[in-house]
Parts: C-alpha cells; structure tokens; sequence
C-alpha cells in the first residue's frame, strides 16, 4: 500500500493487537499510523482522502458506486457522483477519464469547466456492466471506510477516564425528581463505561432513568455510513438511531468549487451525537451479528455496532425470545476484552470494537436472570427503589406544572392517606403521571373546570388500576 496513505491505524503496538485478534482470522491488510488531525472540540477528525490511495479502499469498488449511482440516478455531473461518494472531486478524477476512454460513461452536455460540470450517463456497455454490479450488491450510497480505519477511529472517540462530573450529570437529570442517592450510584457506573444492571419493580421509572443519560453533554463523534471488508459492505448509518448534526451540504456553484474543495472533514463520516439505542423483548442473538439482506446483498451492522462509543440499552431484561444467559455469554469476551468477533454468511469472521456503554433494565429479580457467576459479569447494579411520600408529592407536583393544572393545597396528603396510607396501595413513580393524565382527560370529556378535585382524582384512580374485588362480584 501507498506509504502516503492517511487513514486511521491501530495505535497498540503491533504484539497488543495481534493477541487481541482471534488466531484463526487473517492478519488484517497493515494500515501506516497516522496523527489524527485534531478539531476544536478536541476531538480527532477523520481526515479527507486527497488521492484514491489515501481512501483505503479500491478503485473498483469506487467505479462500481459511480457506475451504480449513474444508473439510479440517470445521469449526474462529476461534481454530483464525488458529493455523493464523499470525495473531494480531485480523488476521482482521472477514474472519470477512464471510464470516459473505456466508454463506459458518456457526456450528455457540459458548462465548458472540464468533467466536473460535465453530466455524464452510462453507455450501453456501462449500463451492462453496472447491472452486473448490482447483481454483487444494490448498495450505492456514500464510498464505505475501510475497516481498520473504522477500528481505530472508535478508540480515538472514546470518553476519557472521569470525563463526567457530577453537575454534568445534575444538569441532564434536572427534568426529573431524582434523589442524590440514585444519582451517585449512576454516575460512577456511567463514568466508567462499564456495564450496569438498573432493577427494581415496574412502574418505578427504570428506563425513564436510562434513557435521561442520552441528556448528558457530550462531544460529538464521527460515524461511518458504510464500513468495508473482505470485498463485503457493512452498513451502519441507521435513521432510526443515528441523527446527523451536519445538514445537507450548501449548494455551491461548480466555480467555487473548482477553485477550493476545502472539506471539514472526510464525508463518508457524519457528525452525530453520540448514539443511545433501545431493545426490548424483541432482542434475538441474530440481531448482534451481521445480519445479511439478501434482496441488496449487504450487511447491516448489528446493535453494538451502531451504538458504539455510545449507550446500548436492553429494556425488559429476562424477557427476551432468547434466555439472559444465552445475551450475557454473547457478551462475555466483548465486555471484558472491549473487542467483538462478527461472522460473514460465506463464513469470514472480522474484529470489531466493542466500545459501547450497556445497561441492563429489568423487573424480575436478579436471581431469576442467572447465578452469582452471571451477575458477577455485570460490573454495576443498582436497586431502583419505589418513591416515599415526599418524592411521591413531588412528582405529582412536578407533572401538575407541567401540564398547567391547578389543585388544592391539601390535595395530595388526602390523595395519598386514602390510596397509599390506607388503602395499602404501592407507591410507584409513574402513578402520578398516569392518574393526572386520566384526570385530564375526564376533565376535557365532562367539560368541566380546568382544576383538580377529590371527585376528579377519585375518577381518574377508578380508571388508572384494576381491583379484584370488582372482578370477583
């Protein structure tokens, strides 16, 4: 490979990574070390390509997505097909002087700048040869980035030892009634990355409380749309989860463009917040492996993959299609190792990082997800208690203001003494919220004044909770 070449590498020394790969996998194709530029933020930026050595990727698997993007789209300027790839348009240049002589790609008319202002589309013979790419792979989206160079961005974008302090954590928690208690078990669990189990009973605000940590302030980080290997396309831009914080690119004119191809940063990259994602009961080991779409013959990353240098939560855990042990020993050697092991269909295993912080959230007693042994595997936990009267008050306080309805100072106290004290009903965090929510409704269908009463409260408790001895007559 081009000594030239800047892309990510790997920055443990070469012994460290090779006792880190599984000894049946290839050595992986060595990548030069390089000096990620820094950014303002002080993070590192992925550096543009300014030659089609520096990609890290071939220059067949660069013509198969402009001869695929030429054949969705109809035609396109050579401005077009490098935005789309990601390049400054230098890096494929004289590609679209090739395919230009091997007359795979025609000029259909020009604004007198050179191939860059030229809209090209395809001859016969590229059309032909398009749809035989097609028949490998429909992906046609932004050029992919090598995998190495993905590996050792994700540990450059790790979150430095004691990066969270606990005002960082007050402020992302400020929307909840949440005591000091709580938050000094959360944040030594969250400031380590390691993995943390949150349990208690339902109704107590277990994944409210997880999913408050995507509040905390972070630095951005850079996510590839298309990770490539062993000739094979892994796509990890996910929509649902991943948001970039870039917009579309300004349209700028073809002259100035000619006259700078200045990027902020290598294009096949977004700048996203960092990912938070949630699975619940629907969770099978199928879903942290590649997964394979036969209908576009690529790969799509799995959950730990997308999340990574971000949080990954498992919601409802121990009620998944697969049992807890049979999620926990998938992770074993990732949690502990930080590396993961993915398998190809045709049988090709690839290392990938496994930086992604994970939190468990159940409702079942952690004796009945695994023994001492299993649990032991999860470095953090935490007994998510149910509210005493005062944070019960104000929580129901909180969720009056919120939606703007007025009560009666003494409200509360009879509210609780007639259901809580005694009617020796659970406190839960949510019943405020969902009794309120229900007031608010009977209020709007009987149309009746915008404030809450015993009468209405009564009504909404009524509605809100099942009672056997209604059942039983």
């Amino acid at each position: 490979m081009n000594s030239e070449l800047e892309s990510y590498s790997f920055i443990e020394p070469e012994e460290a990574r090779r006792e880190s790969m599984d000894p049946l996998e290839p050595e992986p194709f060595a990548i030069p070390p390089l000096k990620p530029e820094p950014v303002s933020d002080g993070l590192p930026t992925p550096t543009p390509p300014n030659t089609m050595a520096e990609t890290g990727i071939t220059e067949s698997t660069v013509e198969q997505l402009m001869l695929k993007q030429l054949y969705f789209r109809g035609e396109a300027m050579g401005r077009d097909l490098s935005n789309a790839l990601g390049f400054k348009y230098s890096v494929i240049e004289s590609m679209i002087d090739n395919m230009k002589r091997n007359h795979l790609i025609v000029a259909k008319r020009s604004m007198g700048m050179g191939n860059m202002s030229t809209v090209f589309v395809l001859s016969e013979a590229g059309r032909k040869l398009a749809q035989q790419y097609l028949e490998i792979n429909t992906y046609a989206g932004a050029a992919p980035v090598n995998l190495d160079e993905y590996c050792e961005l994700v540990k450059l974008q790790k979150l430095s030892p004691g990066w969270l302090s606990k005002e960082v954590l007050d402020e992302a928690y400020r929307h909840m009634v949440v005591s000091g208690e709580i938050l000094s078990q959360i944040g030594p669990a969250v400031n380590s990355g390691k993995s943390f189990l949150i349990y208690g009973q339902p109704g107590n605000g277990k994944t409210y409380l997880a999913e408050a940590l995507f509040n905390i302030n972070t630095t951005p980080i850079y996510i590839p749309y298309a990770i490539e290997c062993q000739g094979q396309i892994i796509q990890v831009y996910d929509p649902l989860y991943h948001e970039p914080l870039d917009g579309p690119a300004e349209d700028l004119s073809v002259l100035a463009t000619a006259v700078s191809e200045t990027m902020a940063y290598d294009k096949r990259y977004f700048r996203s917040k960092r990912p938070f994602i949630t699975t619940g009961g629907e969770l099978t080991l199928q879903h942290l492996d590649l997964s394979f779409n036969p209908a576009s013959k690529i790969y799509d990353a799995p959950f730990q993959i997308k999340a990574n240098n971000g949080i990954y939560l498992i919601d409802d855990f121990g009620r998944q299609k697969v049992t807890p042990s049979e999620v926990l020993n998938r992770w074993i050697v990732p949690m502990e190792r930080k590396i993961d092991y993915l398998n190809f269909q045709q049988g090709g295993k690839i290392t990938v990082p496994f930086e992604c912080f994970l939190v468990f959230s159940t409702n079942l007693n952690p004796e009945q997800l695994g023994d001492e042994a299993f649990l032991r595997r999860i470095q953090y936990k935490m007994f998510l208690r149910s509210p005493g009267e005062a944070e019960f008050a104000e929580i129901f306080e909180q969720f009056c203001t919120k939606v703007n309805i007025p009560y009666q100072s003494n409200l509360i106290g009879k509210f609780l003494t007639k259901y809580y004290r005694n009617g020796k009903k659970r406190m839960r965090r949510c019943h405020p919220r969902d009794v309120i929510t229900h007031a608010v409704d009977h209020i709007k269908f009987e149309k009746r004044p915008w404030e809450l009463n015993e009468d209405v409260l009564d009504h909404a408790f009524a509605s809100c909770f099942t009672t056997v001895s209604h059942f039983e007559d």
